[in-house]
């Protein structure tokens, strides 16, 4: 493929609700265009941007694919995005390269969850929107509705374009509303007819567009308002730069399975959808923190963002770029701003699918992947060294699902931390904690499916069979009340014995562990032998009296006891220490500690009741709630961690994955009795 000026490119994001037809849309778009020689279908496992292996088995995208095309002198980029929310992150990276947001709509279903997030993931980038109501040829589909139900979700700005002809129950006539043309496809390729009559209805579709044009400027609302007819060159600039700027979002429609209404639909993008000239340019920040603009130059000095990156264990690491400025070329070298780390550019390559094509460069404004850069991440800026600058990064949403994983094979823990770093690679979203305290790998994802992914990459990329099971508990144990207890260490073996003596009095104190001091007077216990106490204690509050787990809040005083000039010794004053931990703690009425955290969960407000009823269930105490702005409400709470593993199932479940939450750890409480038994009574089980 040639190289393309910014003007004349389009980068693309396909977003959408899971099943709307997004990849089925990229790939008639790439079949129309003689990008690709065969229409590939997700069922049949063959299309272009859902190649891999994860995705051809479960039918859905996961992650966000490259798929160029040219179209009437222009290319177009088009990222694939996954519409299923456990791979959101795939889409936060497909719209940090977009310069646009196609957002596939079900024209059975309509305006659906993933629609409203792909409306604001173009929102929070400010980028253009463009909606393509897909699948009109399934009989149970109706455009119209679906029409009335964009507009009535998201404004006037929603601007029909292309409508269907509906006739005896069937969509074969599209009609483009701004150049007043038919095209019939009931033959397959679409053949220009007369006008058919739609009457009122399209007259009531005229209205919309004036509506939406009259909120591109002041001047076009007041001649609205005040009576006057747009004439047609009005509409189409005012259509046309009303989608540059986001104040308008047209709609086409068709069935891309069918190829109906496709050529109108990349027609109508060639002229709507802003050029990467138009809309690529950003503000980055030099090494000061000062902003720093960039406009779209081809001759300007480099400035590139890595958006994804595949760690494939054969090609090796593939570094996805968008060039914001300037070019990125074989063998140039770029500094990358987050390690300062200079980066010898090798094979540059433009990638459709899992398919190579070399480049000579990335130029400004356009899309490409460089091989083999180790050191490099996603969200990373690659720039030159003459003028060094870090452009925004990515935002990904934050995992809330945490499991266990238990290797089916021992010894192969070290294996399966190895391919979890390689996946981390490929997948900022996913987070691995290797838990020294409750002796787990702990695995954190969006959702069961996320991690059920992970779980299938690990087994077919490096040979890791593993399971997932709930995590434990991090508890804490500490005492209620003052005790003072004597520790004896006596042992004659022959020669020199040993002898240790102390008298410690144990209290409850605002401590993150151990809290040692001493009192001795008289010189009782030799001032040499007190750090042996201290050490010997510290030993012992690792494992608590009631389940083993670690002692907080403990202040031990070391207040008296005896030494014998030959057999003392301070490990005979660690052992003594350790003996009066013993016979103390027990007595000291021990209490287990539960980790307790702060809950905000943002729903909607149809949802706050479940919300709440669901946080009482889980022993939490609401503290209050506020307005989240568009019709949500955050809740904050705090909840005990042994009740939340489950949480955001239940959060995508009761707001159709509408809401969201985060939940940090913020201080141990002490546990109800009841919870206590438990966990003291399966510590048991699990020590025989």
């Amino acid at each position: 493929m040639k190289l393309y000026n910014a003007k004349d490119i389009l980068n693309i994001a396909i977003a959408g609700h899971s099943g709307s037809g997004k990849t089925s849309i990229a790939e008639a778009m790439l079949y129309l265009s003689g990008a690709t020689d065969r229409f590939g279908k997700v069922g049949e496992g063959n299309t272009v941007c859902d190649y891999d292996a994860e995705e051809i088995k479960r039918k859905a995208t996961i992650g966000a694919a490259v798929a160029p095309l040219e179209w009437k002198n222009h290319k177009i980029n088009l990222l694939d995005a996954p519409g299923l929310f456990d791979f959101e992150g795939a889409m936060c990276e497909a719209v940090r390269a977009a310069d646009s947001v196609l957002i596939a709509v079900s024209g059975k279903d309509g305006v659906a969850v993933g629609t409203e997030k792909a409306v604001a993931a173009a929102d929070a980038r400010g980028l253009a929107k463009i909606f393509f109501v897909n699948g009109l040829c399934d009989e149970s589909a109706r455009f119209y509705r679906v029409f009335e139900d964009l507009k009535g979700s998201f404004g006037p700005s929603v601007c029909p374009v292309v409508v269907p002809y509906i006739e005896d129950g069937k969509a074969n006539i599209y009609v483009n509303i701004l150049e007043y043309k038919a095209y019939d496809y009931s033959n397959g390729k679409p053949v220009e007819v007369a006008m058919p009559p739609m009457g009122d209805r399209l007259e009531g579709l005229r209205t919309a567009i004036y509506e939406a044009v009259a909120e591109t400027s002041d001047e076009m609302f007041e001649k609205y308002f005040s009576g006057e007819a747009f004439t047609p060159e009005e509409v189409i600039v005012g259509i046309s730069k009303g989608v540059k700027s986001g104040s308008i979002s047209p709609v086409f429609c068709g069935d891309a399975l069918l190829m109906r209404g496709m050529e109108q639909f990349l027609d109508g993008l060639t002229w709507l959808a802003p050029s990467a000239q138009e809309k690529s340019a950003e503000v980055g920040a030099d090494i000061d923190g000062n902003p720093v603009e960039l406009s779209v130059n081809p001759d300007g000095a480099t400035a590139a963002i890595v958006f994804k990156t595949i760690a494939d264990p054969f090609v090796g690491k593939m570094s996805f770029l968008k060039v914001i400025s300037g070019k990125v070329a074989t063998d140039s070298q770029l500094v990358d701003m987050r390690t300062g780390n200079t980066e010898r550019i090798g094979k540059v390559v433009m990638l459709r699918g899992k398919k190579q094509e070399e480049m000579s460069c990335i130029t400004a404004g356009d899309i490409g992947v460089v091989l083999k850069l180790g050191g490099v991440a996603t969200g990373d800026t690659l720039c030159s060294p003459t003028r060094k600058v870090t452009l925004e990064g990515i935002t990904y949403p934050v995992p809330t699902l945490s499991l266990a994983i238990v290797p089916k094979n021992k010894g192969d823990e070290d294996k399966v931390a190895q391919g979890v770093f390689r996946l981390m690679e490929e997948d900022p979203v996913i987070k691995f904690v290797n838990n020294a305290e409750t002796h787990q790998m702990v695995l954190s994802g969006l959702g069961e499916q996320h991690l059920d992914v992970i779980v299938s990459k690990l087994k077919n990329k490096f040979g890791v069979d593993i399971t997932l099971e709930e995590p434990r508990v991090a508890y804490r144990e500490t005492i209620r009340k003052k005790v003072q207890v004597q520790g004896r260490h006596k042992k004659q073996t022959g020669g020199h014995g040993q002898f240790g003596d102390v008298w410690i009095e144990f209290e409850p104190c605002d401590s993150e562990g151990l809290e040692f001091g001493e009192r001795v007077v008289g010189g009782s216990v030799p001032k040499g032998y007190f750090p042996a106490v201290e050490k010997g204690l510290q030993d012992c509050i690792v494992h608590g009296p009631l389940a083993g787990y670690p002692v907080v809040g403990l202040r031990a005083t070391l207040y008296d006891g005896s030494y014998h000039p030959v057999d003392s010794s301070e490990m005979a004053f660690k052992m003594a220490a350790t003996l009066a931990y013993k016979a103390g703690m027990p007595i000291a009425s021990p209490a287990l500690l539960e980790p307790i955290g702060m809950l905000r969960a943002t729903v909607p407000d149809a949802n706050m009741g479940d919300i709440m009823g669901e946080v009482n269930k889980r022993r939490g105490r609401v503290l209050g709630m506020e307005p989240a702005g568009e019709g949500q409400q955050t809740v904050e709470a705090e909840v005990p961690m042994a009740e939340m593993h489950d949480f955001s199932t239940y959060v995508r479940q009761v707001t159709q994955g509408r809401g969201s939450f985060t939940f940090d750890f913020t201080r141990y409480e002490e546990a109800p009795a009841q919870v206590a038994q438990k966990v003291i009574e399966q510590a048991k089980a699990d020590a025989e």
